[in-house]
């Protein structure tokens, strides 16, 4: 295990290095980045100076679900943005060259692509999660560090899942199917809101089948110390979280099926 770590790093070295060879690129997509992630939140607090609450949701308690979001999804974009980039690999017959390797191909293709301009994203995220942290009437306990902390990773495991799966697909599709970018990029989106405030169908499907709301909602509410809504406890709330690993671990399986059932192009 250290051994394949020490690789990763290996990869994830290599790959900076060449991204500083082009460091007024690497500085303008960074801020570009930024910028962008950054308008998106000036548009949340327009809506939020315009009507003062949502349902009963104020500004700050929106900007912690919009930060642990954020934040989880950029760590995600730097570790496994590989599979995201992996069907045009399997359509070119490049995939043949990872299973020749004595090496974990999760590992190869994690480490393939390792951009390091979602910084942006990132440092985004961390402001607005920052400035939610202090506008918040929240006592910040050590307890409550370590859930949002815990929070943080398991929703970076939840995000660097759906990029698995939609890197096994490409295994039976040969091309990337966009349906999965409404569940990473439109997952982001939908995970930034509290979970009550949508239909009952699309909350179930947010918990039980892609369980996002495991990673913001819930979490949130225990740091909050809010009452939910839907009834749930403080302890299914500050335990759920673990369900964002279970379904990175499910996504590995799955990956392994897809691996055993690849046929290569013969290119």
């Amino acid at each position: 295990m250290f051994d394949g770590l020490s690789l990763y790093g290996r990869y994830v070295a290599a790959s900076i290095r060449s991204q500083m060879q082009y460091r007024a690129s690497f500085i303008m997509l960074t801020l570009g980045h930024l910028v962008a992630t950054g308008t998106e939140f000036l548009a949340l607090w327009a809506l939020f100076e315009r009507f003062g609450h949502i349902a009963g949701w104020t500004l700050p308690e929106v900007a912690l679900f919009y930060g642990l979001a954020s934040v989880s999804f950029a760590i995600s974009e730097g570790v496994a943005r590989g599979f995201d980039m992996f069907a045009p690999m399997v359509k070119r017959g490049d995939f043949d060259r990872i299973l020749l390797r004595p090496r974990s191909t999760i590992l190869q293709i994690g480490a393939s692509e390792v951009q390091l301009m979602r910084i942006g994203r990132f440092g985004q995220g961390l402001i607005v999660l920052l400035w939610s942290a202090s506008a918040l009437n929240v006592t910040w306990t050590l307890a409550r560090i370590l859930l949002l902390l815990w929070t943080l990773c398991c929703g970076a495991a939840l995000f660097s899942g759906l990029f698995v799966l939609q890197a096994t697909s490409a295994f039976w599709t040969t091309e990337s199917l966009e349906v999965w970018n409404t569940l990473t990029y439109g997952g982001v989106e939908t995970a930034k809101f509290p979970l009550s405030l949508y239909e009952d169908w699309f909350r179930k499907f947010f918990t039980y089948i892609i369980p996002l709301a495991a990673v913001t909602y819930f979490p949130a509410l225990a740091i909050l110390d809010k009452t939910d809504p839907l009834g749930t406890s403080r302890l299914f709330q500050s335990a759920i979280p673990l369900g964002g690993m279970v379904f990175l671990g499910v996504a590995l399986l799955l990956w392994q099926v897809g691996v055993r059932h690849y046929h290569s192009t013969g290119s």
